[in-house]
């Protein structure tokens, strides 16, 4: 198994209207700094937030799709297809498949956090697509209790949301105090992201620590093994480790 962990200080960092939202980036671009950049088939993550509100102007995307997750608080958000401001609260989640161009703006009202996700859907493709979004709410997202945690399934097997995107499934547990292991594939990769408390990813010397706002990459295992002294969050993100085309990561770094 292999693990590169990005700790809260390791991430990218950015900005918006002179500080009224902060963002961590534990997947940025080269300017943002930080450890992490795109791989498999996910091309941005970043978890912002905002203790006085602000808003993110309106910009333009072509051929990714975004998921917004609504962690806290509430927020607004605009687009040149709905042309109007529709609310998400706490547990929705947004998707906007840009295709062949979308404008959008974010309202982060006081108090909020988000992850926003980027992923590529195959862009020598998806570029020609018509643009379009849909809303989750937090009532339509599947939940499932195992020995030990609670499941939110957002995409995957017995998710809701629907992507574009290869090989994509979007989870997020709730872990008890104790061990804990998960099965995985050696052809996936894991990327987590730890909302809540401080764990142990992996066993022995192949193991990482993580503190509230870590994230690590894991790849080359059948098995995710989390050690949580107690209650703990992750959310995770499975994807593809050798997607079956040409990624932008790639075309990054060809």
């Amino acid at each position: 198994m292999g693990i590169i962990k990005a700790t809260v200080d390791e991430q990218g960092k950015g900005q918006f209207n002179d500080g009224e939202i902060i963002e961590n980036k534990p997947i940025g671009f080269p300017q943002d700094g930080g450890k992490l950049r795109p791989y498999s088939n996910i091309v941005y993550w970043a978890h912002a937030r905002t203790d006085v509100g602000s808003t993110i102007g309106e910009h333009p995307h072509q051929g990714f799709e975004i998921l917004s997750f609504v962690l806290k608080g509430n927020l607004e958000h605009y687009d040149s297809k709905q042309d109007s401001w529709s609310p998400l609260n706490t547990g929705d989640v947004q998707i906007i498949r840009a295709g062949n161009g979308i404008s959008h703006s974010e309202r982060l009202n006081k108090g909020a956090h988000m992850f926003q996700i980027w992923f590529d859907p195959d862009l020598a493709n998806t570029m020609y697509n018509p643009a379009s979004y849909d809303d989750y709410a937090a009532e339509t997202i599947a939940t499932a209790e195992e020995a030990g945690y609670k499941v939110k399934i957002y995409a995957g097997v017995g998710g809701v949301i629907r992507l574009e995107s290869e090989g994509i499934s979007i989870v997020e547990y709730s872990f008890e105090a104790g061990t804990h292991k998960l099965d995985a594939s050696a052809a996936s990769v894991y990327s987590i992201f730890q909302m809540e408390g401080s764990s142990k990813l992996g066993a022995g010397d192949d193991s990482e620590t993580l503190e509230t706002g870590d994230f690590a990459k894991v790849d080359q295992s059948e098995a995710l093994v989390i050690d949580c002294d107690a209650a703990c969050k992750y959310f995770v993100i499975e994807s593809p480790l050798r997607p079956s085309y040409r990624t932008y990561s790639e075309m990054q770094t060809s």
